[in-house]
């Protein structure tokens, strides 16, 4: 059904429709978290940035949080497929069969996109971070005693975000396939995009200049592939409406040949029947 001729009520009950999808794909994958969350927590503690901390647990409820958490996020990920292919079918209905298959084909980009940013973050980002931390403290003649709860909490915080920054360009070159946006508003607006990215890798770093590069950097090389992949899917966008264009012209000079042609006819039976 074309989403011009759907009414308020249809839009909202197909939205319930796919949320119900979600969620049911949703709890199945945490069924399947439960199974593989305590290997990825081995995994994780086994890792340089975990092995040279001594970890605490300061509650008896750390253990079973981490554990649930890390069977949260493990849920997301293997559903995150499914809820880019339900937003794509909930906003592309009026698009040709054409477009729809192409902006179907980003659904397995952004996937990978999201899980190269968590991959980045956690390879690149996160041991910096902490062999920062750990080497302020020994300046600072301090002995750091550390949560478990707390080192899981500021992995996820590190790593996830990154996830949906490197998705970026796919969300830009969507947008740009649909013509919603043109990436000439990017190139106009950059120094604004730069300054935003600027503050949000102060936010996520400690405050020195090499951590802030380790993010600002690959920040900007996103942002301007994201420009240049936008304006490939603008100028497909813009030949598909030239291309539109010309069918529905065509389609209009057949439409006017048929009804001349048409009226012919029934001059030539009026002769005719004279």
């Amino acid at each position: 059904m074309n989403s011009n001729n759907q009414t308020v009520i249809e839009h909202i009950e197909e939205l319930r429709k796919r949320l119900y999808f979600v969620v049911v794909f949703f709890v199945i994958a945490i069924v399947g978290g439960f199974f593989l969350a305590e290997p990825l927590i081995h995994f994780l503690q086994r890792s340089d940035s975990a092995q040279s901390l001594e970890l605490n647990a300061f509650k008896v409820t750390d253990s079973i949080k981490i554990y649930f958490q890390m069977i949260f996020y493990i849920a997301l990920l293997l559903t995150s497929p499914i809820i880019l292919y339900q937003l794509w079918a909930f906003v592309t209905p009026g698009l040709y069969e054409k477009e729809r298959k192409v902006t179907l084909s980003y659904i397995p980009f952004a996937f990978i996109l999201f899980v190269t940013g968590i991959v980045f973050s956690y390879a690149v980002l996160f041991p910096y971070i902490i062999n920062f931390m750990m080497d302020l403290n020994v300046r600072l003649a301090i002995e750091p005693t550390i949560g478990i709860d707390y080192y899981f909490s500021f992995l996820f915080q590190i790593t996830l975000p990154f996830g949906f920054i490197f998705q970026l360009p796919i969300i830009l070159l969507f947008f740009a396939r649909l013509g919603i946006l043109n990436p000439q508003i990017m190139v106009k607006y950059r120094k604004y995009a730069y300054f935003g990215l600027f503050v949000l890798a102060a936010m996520i770093t400690p405050p020195d200049l090499m951590s802030h590069l380790i993010v600002t950097v690959p920040m900007f090389v996103l942002y301007e592939f994201s420009v240049w992949i936008a304006k490939i899917g603008y100028r497909k966008y813009l030949k598909s409406e030239e291309m539109r264009l010309k069918e529905e012209q065509v389609a209009e000079q057949e439409r006017l040949v048929e009804e001349a042609l048409e009226q012919q006819r029934k001059q030539i039976e009026e002769l005719n029947s004279k």
